[in-house]
């Protein structure tokens, strides 16, 4: 083994949506905070590692964080069969020190009024899901981004392995709501991009 090639430790984890599951390796992608989530191949044109993870015919969608991989497989195919070919082909590849990124990320700004400003609300409102929501909801193996903030009701993004999950409707209205209501007021309603609504 050469001297610049790094031992890379990666374990699987399950998540909430049974048609994702959490790769956390013992090295970092990105900082802190900054996430990519990709639902094809052509959106993944900066991440070389996630364009061959999409080459696997059963994956459907990457996310990476911080120090994990989170990836969505197809119904049909059984995590049993395939799990230990991605978590080998992740450490093949992060172990011959090939880039996960040919540009890094930026950090998402929050998609907020037309007149591009965020408000105090808004303000309060990204620091509440980033201080008590996102840790959580990484530890599940995705993410949550702020959308918007109009006439009381909050909208946020799902991404990772909380896209498409059938409890993440659950959480949103009984974890996330509840927690925004009691801290701000003026929130009555917490909604998901592309998530129906349960109510």
């Amino acid at each position: 083994m050469s001297e610049d090639r790094k031992v890379i430790t990666i374990y699987a984890e399950a998540s909430p949506n049974p048609e994702s599951m959490k790769f956390v390796a013992n090295v970092s992608f990105l900082p802190e905070g900054i996430s990519v989530d990709y639902a094809t191949k052509d959106e993944a044109e900066k991440s070389p590692l996630a364009q061959e993870l999409f080459d696997f015919s059963y994956l459907n969608r990457v996310f990476i964080a911080s120090n994990f991989i989170s990836v969505t497989k197809s119904p049909e195919t059984n995590w049993v069969e395939v799990i230990s070919e991605i978590r080998m082909y992740i450490k093949a590849y992060l172990e011959n020190n090939k880039a996960v990124f040919t540009e890094m990320p930026e950090r998402q700004q929050p998609k907020v009024g037309a007149d591009g400003e965020v408000g105090d609300l808004d303000a309060k409102i990204i620091e509440l899901l980033n201080t008590y929501v996102r840790p959580a909801v990484e530890g599940d193996g995705g993410n949550i981004e702020f959308v918007s903030f109009k006439e009381g009701i909050v909208t946020v993004e799902l991404q990772g392995s909380c896209s498409g999950c059938p409890s993440s409707t659950v959480t949103l209205k009984s974890g996330i709501e509840n927690l925004l209501k009691r801290m701000v007021p003026e929130v009555k309603e917490v909604r998901a991009e592309g998530v129906p609504d349960l109510y």
